[in-house]
Order: structure tokens, then C-alpha cells, then sequence
């Protein structure tokens, strides 16, 4: 089983994450934030992730610490549990329409933390959660995550519904990349033996 539990605590935060790549969509999220938590739940809902997320912070300032620290223990789940990469598909990408929103997610599990992120919000909230935030959220993942993220919002008018979209279209491209192509024969997936 690709699997990885994460724990992080800091003067700001207390989180703990238990993450299975090769589950069946199951998720129990408690971020104190409940955007954060309809995000991460249809993340691993579209992904087919089993996800299980404890987290409280020092939401008395802001969300910005907890909503941010869950994001790099997500990243940080994620790379544990993928280990040597070895056999992934590594990239892939996907459509995911939302209404009126539509938005495109591609993800390279090559190594190389990047993250690209194009997309304008008309209000400042969605919820507990600011839109300011989103890309942020977006690179902690691919930083801590060591993979490279692009996701654009092509279209829409409803904030919730282009991050839903966002959200949904990230699971679903990370679940087709970490799938094993079993013609790899365990092998890295790049020319140049190692990721």
C-alpha cells in the first residue's frame, strides 16, 4: 500500500494526515475551515484517495497558517507515499467542468517542484477561506509534494465553482499520474534513470 502519515506542529499550528494513494475516495477532513475541508474531501473523492486530515490552528488570526500547513503535509503525504516513483505514469491531466467554470489541471510527478497557476476571483472569500490563498495552497502542494502543477481556470463567473474545479481537476490528474503503468516494470519513469 502507497500510504503516509504526516504529522506537523508548530507555535501556529497542530496537524496530523494519514493519506492512501491507493484507496477507494474515502475522506475525513477537520480543518476548522469548512471550505478547506469540501475542497480536500472532493480532492480525494475525484482522486480516489483515502484521506483522513486533523488540524487546528491559531484560526483567531487568520486561516491562512492552518489552511497552509495542511497543504504542505498533503504535499508532504504525497511524496512519502510515492517513494521512489518507481513504474508511475508520472504526468497527466484533466478537464474538469463546474457550471459555467471550466478548468484544466496538468501535473508531472517528474521530482521538480513547480507550480503555475492562472486564474482571476471576483470575490474575496469562498467561505472561511480567501481566494488569495489559493494559489499558495496550489504551490505548498507542489513544493512539498516535489511535483509540478499547472492549473488554469479557462472560464466561469462563481468563485466556488472555478476552486471546486481546481480541486476536483488536480485529484482526478493526480490520480491517472500515480496510477503504474506495468510495461515500466518498476522502472523510473525518465531517460535519465533517476527523478
Amino acid at each position: 500500500m502507497r500510504q503516509a502519515t504526516i504529522t506537523r506542529s508548530t507555535a501556529e499550528t497542530d496537524i496530523s494526515l494519514d493519506l492512501t494513494i491507493d484507496g477507494h475516495g474515502n475522506s475525513d477532513v477537520a480543518t476548522g475551515i469548512g471550505f478547506l475541508d469540501h475542497m480536500l474531501t472532493l480532492w480525494a473523492r475525484h482522486g480516489l484517495f483515502d484521506l483522513r486530515v486533523r488540524a487546528t490552528g491559531d484560526l483567531h488570526i487568520d486561516e491562512h497558517h492552518t489552511a497552509e500547513d495542511t497543504c504542505i503535509c498533503l504535499g508532504r503525504a504525497l511524496d512519502q507515499a510515492l517513494g521512489e516513483r518507481r513504474g508511475l505514469v508520472r504526468t497527466a491531466h484533466s478537464f474538469v467542468p463546474m457550471d459555467e467554470a471550466l478548468t484544466l489541471v496538468a501535473v508531472d510527478l517528474g521530482g521538480r517542484p513547480y507550480c503555475v497557476m492562472q486564474a482571476t476571483f471576483v470575490t474575496p472569500r469562498v467561505g472561511q477561506l480567501g481566494t488569495d490563498l489559493i494559489p499558495h495552497l496550489l504551490e505548498s502542494i507542489a513544493l512539498h509534494g516535489r511535483l509540478n502543477l499547472h492549473a488554469q481556470v479557462l472560464y466561469g463567473h462563481n468563485d466556488h465553482h472555478k476552486v471546486e474545479g481546481i480541486f476536483k481537476a488536480l485529484g482526478r490528474a493526480l490520480d491517472a499520474a500515480t496510477r503504474i503503468d506495468e510495461r515500466l516494470a518498476g522502472t523510473v519513469p525518465s531517460t535519465k534513470g533517476v527523478l
